[in-house]
C-alpha cells in the first residue's frame, strides 16, 4: 500500500497505486523533471512507450477496443502519482481523447482509434480559443460542408501535447451548433503550430491555426452526441487534473517538511516554530481534504448528476489547496524559495496550471450552485 495510505480505494486502484508509486519515482526524480524543462519535446518518448506496455493508456477503454476494461476512477492513482513526481507525458491528454471517442465517437472512429491509443499512439484535444471561456460549448473555429469535406477554419490554443500527438479532437462550430472533429497526422501536418510559453515549464502546449485544413465527413465525430461529448471530456479532465494536484500538493508539503526539519536559524530547526508548523498542518489538512473529494469524486463518477457533484467539489477544492500549499513552500524557503533553483517554484507553476484546466475554483463553484441550490 502507498505511504500515503489507504482511503476507500478499490483493490484495482490501490494495486496501481502501489505500481505507479515506484514507477513514477524512479522515472522522474527531480533532476530528470528539470532536464525536460530543457528538452524541446518535453517528456521522454520511451517512458511513454512503457506506459503503454504497462497497460495505463487502456485503463478505461473497454477490451473489445484492446484496453484493459476498467473505468476513469482506476486512472486517479496513475495520474496522482504522475503528479506527485511532476512528471511529464501526454498521458492525461490520450485518455481525454480515448474519452472522447467513447462518448462520440461513430463506431469506425472508435474501432480504428482506441487500440491504437491503448497501445501508445499519444493523442490531444483542442477546445481552448482566444476567448479563454471554460465552456467547452463556446465556439469560435468553424467547420462548413463543402462537397464531401469540411473546411475548417479558426485558431485554437493550449492544445496540450499537440506537438507530439498523431490525433487530435478539434471542437468546431457546424451549422451554428458544437461539434468534434477528428484530424490525422496528415490534417494535423497541414495545420500551423506554434509552440506557446505556459507558465508550467514542464508542459508543452501549441497554438493551432486551422485555416485552409480540409477533412472528409467521416472525421466529424457523432454530431447528436457533441454536448454530451464535450461535457464528458469537462468533467473527466476535472477528475484527472484533480488527481494531479492533489499529488502535486503532497509531494510539495513533503518537499517543505524536508526543508524545515534541516535549516537551522539561531541554533534551532526552524520545523520547530510554531508560525512554520501551523501553515504546513493547514496546508496538509487541505491537501487530504481534496483527496477524499477526488476518491469520492472517482467513485461516483458514472453516477450522472451524483458524480458531477463530486467532480466539480473535488475540483473546487483542490485547486486552493494545492496553491496554499505551493505558496508556503516558497515562502518558507526564505529568499532561496524565490530563485529558479528552488524546486518550490515547479509546485507553484504546476498549481497555476492545474488550477486553469477544466475551470478553476470559482468556475466549478458556480456550477454547483446551478446543481444543488
Amino acid at each position: 500500500m502507498s505511504r500515503q495510505g489507504p482511503i476507500g480505494l478499490s483493490e484495482e486502484q490501490a494495486d496501481l497505486l502501489e505500481s505507479a508509486e515506484k514507477y513514477c519515482s524512479d522515472k522522474s526524480p527531480i533532476e530528470t523533471v528539470r532536464r525536460l524543462i530543457e528538452d524541446e519535446v518535453g517528456h521522454d518518448p520511451a517512458v511513454f512507450a512503457e506506459m503503454a506496455e504497462l497497460g495505463w493508456l487502456g485503463i478505461a477503454i473497454p477490451e473489445s477496443y484492446g484496453g484493459a476494461g476498467l473505468e476513469l476512477a482506476e486512472v486517479v492513482p496513475v495520474v496522482e502519482q504522475m503528479g506527485r513526481n511532476l512528471m511529464a507525458g501526454p498521458l492525461l491528454s490520450t485518455t481525454l481523447v480515448a474519452q472522447a471517442l467513447l462518448t462520440g465517437g461513430t463506431e469506425a472512429q472508435k474501432s480504428e482509434l482506441l487500440p491504437k491509443l491503448a497501445a501508445g499512439a499519444p493523442a490531444a484535444l483542442a477546445l481552448m480559443e482566444a476567448h479563454a471561456d471554460w465552456d467547452p460549448g463556446h465556439v469560435g473555429s468553424r467547420a462548413e460542408r463543402r462537397d464531401a469535406e469540411l473546411a475548417l477554419s479558426g485558431t485554437k490554443t493550449l492544445v496540450v501535447d499537440g506537438a507530439a500527438a498523431q490525433w487530435i479532437v478539434v471542437s468546431v462550430s457546424l451549422d451554428g451548433s458544437p461539434a468534434l472533429v477528428l484530424l490525422d497526422s496528415d490534417a494535423i501536418a497541414a495545420c500551423e503550430r506554434r509552440r506557446e510559453t505556459v507558465i508550467d515549464e514542464t508542459r508543452r502546449s501549441v497554438q493551432l491555426a486551422l485555416d485552409g485544413v480540409s477533412v472528409p465527413e467521416d472525421a466529424l465525430l457523432d454530431v447528436s452526441l457533441a454536448q454530451a461529448t464535450l461535457q464528458r471530456i469537462e468533467l473527466a479532465g476535472s477528475l484527472l487534473t484533480t488527481a494531479e494536484m492533489c499529488g502535486g500538493g503532497a509531494s510539495c508539503i513533503d518537499y517543505t517538511v524536508a526543508y524545515l526539519n534541516t535549516r537551522k536559524q539561531f541554533g534551532r530547526l526552524i520545523g520547530a516554530y510554531q508560525a512554520l508548523k501551523h501553515p504546513v498542518v493547514d496546508a496538509h489538512v487541505g491537501i487530504e481534504q481534496a483527496r477524499s473529494h477526488l476518491y469520492a469524486a472517482a467513485h461516483t463518477f458514472e453516477e450522472g448528476r451524483e458524480g458531477e457533484i463530486a467532480v466539480r467539489m473535488a475540483k473546487a477544492h483542490a485547486g486552493p489547496a494545492f496553491a496554499y500549499a505551493a505558496d508556503r513552500a516558497i515562502q518558507f524557503h526564505g529568499g532561496f524559495g524565490f530563485t529558479y533553483e528552488c524546486d518550490a517554484q515547479l509546485y507553484r507553476r504546476r498549481a497555476l496550471w492545474c488550477e486553469n484546466q477544466h475551470g478553476d475554483a470559482l468556475y466549478h463553484r458556480r456550477k454547483l450552485a446551478d446543481l444543488i441550490l
